[in-house]
């Protein structure tokens, strides 16, 4: 089932092309062989990227690199712009030979990983089950007995452990409660939660979940209450009976959702204070973290974006701050999963990021909800704050600040002061930054989608030290690989730049017409991570090689990364930009590259880029002459990815416009809809309704259903 999805595009698109069999069938073959092996395109991209393994001075790190099929472990020390072995390989296997009693098979490493122990003066590793310690100094090594059974119970996943280490939260029964790490004794902490109605310690993103107090005295916990909420069914088609599994989906605009209730419990007493947490129902609430003196909890409102303090004895509220928008944009604030706050290690302020402007900025706030001063500002948008040095007096921020490279991703810092603002990275492309615990050094992650990943060392002022990795892709000279060309168009405005990646066949020639595949999700995933080479498939390339020329775009739509003026046009829509925008780049690609045939053109997108391939085909039916939807959002009504219209009540003629429902009329040419049964993102419903508005249309359509599947299909992605 892995080509399933990939090639029935192609397989669609070249029905409608009709090209001559008898003459393909060679060549075919050659190109689903190539399509397959750009879909282990990993396979041939080595290196490039590392995982750093602190050590006890805050700055030194070690990290493991196969070289040769052998492992090799680096140290590296910042402070003296250091790179070295960690192990003396051959010494290792000297020692561990005596110990074994025989020769290890390899040259490298026998491990990945291992654990400083003794201060750092010896290492504890594994080896064909067995723990040994070596002695850095000596080489001397030794076996560890098999451990005793151990007294002290640790947390698991999705449990929190207290701030003294006495205590572990944990969820039973739908109701919290307490194990002892000493013992393993448990306490039931609360008695009223039922099945839909029950207590949660990770309601949302672990980082923001149950918090403790700072004396371990007070647990802040949510309870969540969907009974009301709505469900669909997932049936099991496939047994010996049907069987029904009902799933929560509560986040349909015009429905009863989810309702969240924030509670501060005192440990001792069991005592309950209820926290208000706004006046909208199904507030997504994110726990912050308690003041350093324990005296409040901050926590944050997805929905209403405010920022509020619960007093640790009673429960009660104030407005810290709040920023409300009529419709929501994506400049609003920060990325999905992610708050806009960020705390100053005095207890006093903190870093907010916020689009009040149409652009995503940093301010600087006190914890009275007073703004002291903006720290950024100009026509860009900050992404998210990556370290905060209050001793030097730095906020540390990644932003899409190149102006002639709008996607681009690099890292800036600006002082507490609002000045000073700099530019620490220099390549074209994503950077991803991780600093050293002792924030004086940082890693610099980078590549581009023509461009091998390197990682970088430097200091916090930007220096760079030394590149101390860099991938090696000798490999892709057997895929006969070239860079995808990147591109700028003009909207259907005539005057807005679009940015986006086209791909050629492996054998291209400028001579020949090759139809031409849309790909629509938006072009900021190609630029910011799918579609770079970082040794990950990307579909748009393996498809290319079947013989299509594939494009992706963003256009201005309400998920942009872009700001700004992208943001203020598109507010409040949904389905009215993006169709004559793609139009537009299609035709402007064309225009100056003759091997394109518009007369030919496909268009495929998954989810969300599922509802554009359909809206394509039928906003632009002379354009899109087939299309494939793959778990496809059809119903404007039936899904949260249409919140960003405010509600249906306020906006119901934005609801009504965004539908692809009421346009099933237009079709022309062939649509494909692949459905799994059991996608708890896009509930089988979607399809179902699309279903039914073609059918009383009259039109006809090609229907893949994929009994038990979810939501995400192999080499789609």
């Amino acid at each position: 089932m892995r080509r399933t999805v990939g090639i029935g595009v192609a397989l669609v698109v070249t029905v409608a092309a009709r090209p001559p069999l008898a003459a393909q069938d060679v060549e075919q073959a050659k190109r689903e062989a190539m399509y397959n092996r750009y879909l282990g395109f990993a396979s041939y991209v080595k290196g490039g990227v590392i995982e750093p393994h602190w050590m006890a001075d805050g700055s030194s790190f070690w990290y493991a690199e196969d070289v040769r099929e052998n492992i090799v472990i680096w140290k590296v020390d910042p402070a003296a712009n250091s790179k070295v072995p960690l192990f003396d390989t051959a010494q290792l296997h000297q020692a561990l030979s005596r110990v074994l009693g025989y020769e290890l098979p390899h040259q490298g490493l026998p491990f990945h990983t291992f654990a400083f122990v003794d201060g750092e003066r010896a290492v504890r590793f594994t080896v064909e089950d067995t723990e040994f310690i070596l002695s850095l100094d000596s080489y001397e090594i030794r076996r560890v007995p098999a451990p005793a059974e151990e007294g002290r119970i640790r947390a698991q996943r999705g449990e929190v452990l207290s701030p003294d280490g006495r205590w572990i939260a944990t969820v039973k029964d739908h109701n919290l409660w307490l194990t002892s790490a000493a013992d393993g004794r448990q306490v039931q902490l609360t008695s009223d939660g039922v099945q839909d109605y029950e207590w949660v310690l990770h309601p949302i993103l672990q980082r923001h979940g149950a918090k403790w107090s700072p004396d371990g005295s007070i647990l802040a916990a949510t309870k969540e209450d969907y009974r009301q909420a709505p469900k669909i069914p997932l049936v099991d088609w496939l047994g010996s009976k049907e069987e029904v599994e009902w799933s929560l989906f509560d986040r349909k605009p015009g429905l009863p959702i989810r309702e969240v209730e924030l509670s501060l419990i005192d440990v001792p007493s069991g005592r309950r204070s209820l926290v208000e947490t706004g006046e909208e129902p199904g507030s997504r609430v994110s726990l912050l973290g308690w003041l350093s003196d324990g005296s409040e909890l901050l926590f944050y409102t997805r929905s209403g974006r405010r920022l509020m303090a619960a007093d640790a004895r009673t429960g009660s509220t104030r407005l810290v701050l709040s920023e409300e928008h009529p419709v929501r944009q994506r400049s609003d604030g920060p990325r999905t999963g992610e708050t806009p706050f960020t705390a100053l290690e005095d207890g006093r302020r903190f870093v907010w990021l916020s689009g009040r402007t149409g652009w995503r900025h940093l301010y600087l706030y006190d914890l009275a909800g007073h703004l002291v001063r903006p720290l950024t500002q100009g026509e860009f948008p900050v992404e998210r704050v990556v370290r905060l040095d209050e001793t030097a007096g730095w906020v540390y921020f990644t932003a899409h600040g190149d102006h002639e490279r709008p996607y681009d991703t690099h890292l800036y810092r600006v002082s507490l002061e609002g000045a000073g603002l700099t530019r620490l990275t220099e390549a074209a492309g994503q950077h991803r930054i991780q600093f050293a615990p002792s924030g004086r050094f940082f890693l610099d992650m980078h590549s581009n989608v023509d461009r091998a990943p390197a990682v970088e060392l430097r200091r916090a002022d930007g220096e760079l030290l030394r590149t101390l990795e860099a991938a090696n892709v000798d490999a892709l000279e057997d895929l006969h690989w070239s860079p995808p060309e990147e591109f700028v168009v003009q909207a259907s405005d005539g005057k807005t730049d679009l940015y986006g990646v086209l791909h050629k066949p492996y054998d291209f020639h400028p001579d020949k017409k090759y139809p031409v595949i849309l790909y629509t999700a938006p072009a900021t995933r190609t630029f910011t991570g799918s579609g770079a080479l970082e040794g990950r498939p990307v579909w748009t390339q393996a498809m290319a090689q079947l013989g299509f020329i594939t494009f992706s775009v963003d256009v201005r739509e309400p998920a942009s990364s872009r700001g700004g003026e992208f943001d203020r046009v598109t507010a409040g829509t949904i389905g009215r930009y993006e169709v004559p925008d793609y139009v537009a780049a299609l035709k402007g690609l064309a225009a100056e590259r003759p091997f394109m045939d518009i007369n030919r053109v496909g268009v495929f997108g998954l989810s969300y880029g599922g509802y554009h391939a359909i809206r394509a085909m039928l906003q632009a039916p002379d354009d899109f002459h087939v299309g494939v939807a793959v778990a496809a959002i059809t119903d404007s009504y039936g899904h949260p990815n249409f919140y960003g219209l405010g509600s249906p009540d306020d906006n119901r003629e934005a609801f009504e416009d965004a539908s692809n429902l009421s346009l099933a009329g237009n079709l022309k040419g062939r649509l494909l809809l692949v459905q799994g049964t059991h996608d708890t993102a896009v509930p089988f419903s979607h399809a179902m309704k699309m279903i039914d508005a073609l059918t009383r249309a009259g039109k006809p359509y090609d229907l893949l259903v994929l009994p038990g599947w979810g939501h995400w299909y192999p080499d789609t992605e």
